[in-house]
């Protein structure tokens, strides 16, 4: 089947990101399985929850997310009809993205698709704002998340307990919200930040000066979160100052985006630059069945993990050998596929349920 004249760049970003989502999925869960966490370079840079990789392939895929709803939406502003059909389809699929999100996730613990979810149910309303209004709500949102865990610190010196805002009860209303906002693995508040970014990228990519603008803001942001970092020379400040990804401050969502704009800039460059090469035509297709390569991803390690018991957990030569042959079968798979059929399995399944 023939590939829609959609831009080849973000389907690319998706394909590539993909492996460093699967790397790190990977490394995290042997761990947790019993797999050593430590041991060496490689070990800390592929470390999955304080390495210098940590998230950021993550981050990567809500910027594009965000991206991706600009695109989907330009047709509809500035027509009364379509823009209440597009928030309306909004809502939609984020609801169901997010109730699929929480089933998956007694599947495959801490997945992010609740968190996609209740981005694109925000988008309903965020997709006719002005850009410096939603940049001003990721600035918010990044704000927000650095001030709540630099109050939980301070409670903690106090003595004072947060155990209703950090442990509310996983299924409960107040666990719910606070889970998509607050504890969970890709909370709203800093993540965001993050798909508000990809909104304003996504409006940017008609005019001829977009990329050299975001890859210079994103040195910018990976600077300034680099040199927050350094300077933190108290226990006080290792937290306000802090680019850890759990720790939700603002050097970690300076840092992150940073390096999640220089990729979308750089991988998006090569992608119109050699539009036409076999490889892009692979990652491209492989991009546009990337929920269900997600899916999938969960699905196999459990199945050769936990239920055959074939791959046991090993270090990061496990996690590399895991994930290298994931992808290269996955993204090999989605190339053929989508080539006869068009929209994965997922996707297809996801569009008609949302339509």
């Amino acid at each position: 089947m023939e590939l829609s004249s959609r831009r080849p760049g973000p389907d690319v970003v998706r394909a590539l990101a993909m492996v460093g989502v699967l790397m790190m999925n990977y490394h995290g869960y042997l761990i947790l399985r019993g797999a050593r966490q430590g041991g060496g370079t490689l070990y800390e840079l592929f470390d999955p929850w304080v390495g210098p990789l940590s998230t950021r392939f993550a981050a990567t895929f809500v910027v594009t997310a965000g991206v991706g709803v600009s695109l989907m939406t330009a047709k509809a502003i500035g027509h009364a009809e379509r823009t209440t059909e597009m928030r309306w389809r909004l809502v939609r699929r984020g609801l169901v993205l997010y109730g699929a999100g929480l089933l998956f996730d007694f599947v495959w613990q801490g997945t992010i698709l609740p968190y996609y979810g209740a981005m694109f149910v925000l988008a309903a309303g965020l997709f006719t704002l002005r850009s410096r209004w939603i940049a001003l709500i990721g600035s918010g949102a990044a704000l927000a998340g650095w001030l709540i865990r630099w109050w939980m610190y301070e409670r903690s010196l106090d003595g004072s307990s947060t155990e209703w805002l950090t442990n509310p009860g996983p299924r409960s209303p107040r666990g719910l919200v606070f889970g998509v906002f607050v504890n969970g693995t890709h909370p709203l508040l800093p993540w965001l930040a993050f798909f508000c970014a990809g909104i304003i990228v996504g409006r940017m990519l008609a005019t001829s000066w977009w990329r050299p603008a975001i890859a210079g803001i994103g040195f910018g942001l990976y600077a300034a979160g680099t040199l927050a970092d350094a300077a933190a020379a108290s226990d006080r400040m290792y937290v306000v100052l802090s680019d850890n990804p759990f720790d939700r401050g603002l050097a970690y969502t300076a840092s992150a985006l940073g390096t999640a704009l220089i990729a979308f800039a750089a991988i998006t460059w090569v992608a119109d630059r050699f539009e036409r090469s076999p490889v892009i035509d692979v990652l491209r297709r492989a991009g546009q069945m990337s929920l269900t390569i997600y899916l999938a991803h969960a699905l196999a390690f459990n199945l050769f993990v936990d239920t055959l018991d074939i791959v046991q957990p090993g270090g990061i030569r496990t996690a590399l050998a895991c994930t290298t042959v994931f992808w290269v079968t996955a993204t090999s798979a989605a190339f053929v596929y989508q080539q006869r059929y068009g929209r994965g399995p997922a996707e297809r399944l996801y569009r008609r349920l949302t339509a």
